[in-house]
């Protein structure tokens, strides 16, 4: 079974390939340049792009995947949100760290609560006439400085919050069965950050769904 992924960051394709190889799953890249919609919701901006693609799948049997993901910092009232690529392109981490620079405790849980943010991803898979539609989040915070090589986008100054032994997360500061000790996702290793990464929580949701649909 082919997936294709509407995508052009080969970070994402990498995550992709990753999780669904497990299920025997063959994604590839699919670039296609959709016009996104002027609005606030990832869901929106999602089905809009999944629509205009559609006439450009390679084989009508395969299922396509358009996944759109944002940072969301709470002390900016969710900016930059579905703004996210933009502001990368524009300000990049250095521009967001500047924003927040004011925001500092001596105190971990409350410097944690000052910088607070998540990732959320909203995936949507189209198949045979039938639409998915998943979310996943990561919450966490922002690091005070640029941390780790590896990753992409706000990776080098995402720190995600610890997990529970459950896999879930708990409140930031707090220090959980699984912790990155305050390293960022770009810090930690692609497998490292599959048990944190909202993209992951959301492409299993669909991997549920898939197989609630045989």
């Amino acid at each position: 079974m082919i997936l294709w992924f509407m995508t052009g960051n080969a970070g994402k394709v990498a995550e992709a390939k990753e999780h669904f190889s497990h299920h025997g799953i063959e994604v590839r890249q699919f670039e296609f340049d959709a016009v996104e919609p002027q609005t606030e919701d990832l869901e929106e901006v999602a089905l809009a792009k999944i629509e205009q693609a559609l006439a450009h799948l390679p084989n009508p049997d395969d299922m396509l995947l358009v996944e759109d993901a944002g940072l969301f910092i709470e002390a900016l009232n969710g900016f930059p949100g579905v703004y996210s690529s933009f502001v990368l392109n524009t300000i990049g981490n250095e521009g967001i760290l500047k924003l927040l620079s004011h925001l500092k405790s001596d105190d971990p849980i409350q410097d944690g609560k000052l910088r607070d943010a998540e990732f959320k991803a909203v995936s949507v898979l189209y198949h045979r006439g039938q639409t998915i539609i998943s979310e996943g989040i990561c919450p966490g915070r922002i690091a005070h400085a640029q941390d780790g090589e590896d990753g992409f986008g706000f990776d080098p100054i995402f720190i995600p919050a610890d997990l529970d032994a459950d896999g879930e997360a708990i409140a930031v500061g707090e220090i959980g069965e699984v912790s990155t000790h305050g390293r960022t996702f770009a810090a930690i290793g692609l497998e490292a950050k599959q048990l944190y990464s909202h993209r992951r929580r959301s492409l299993s949701n669909l991997l549920k769904a898939i197989d609630r649909l045989g």
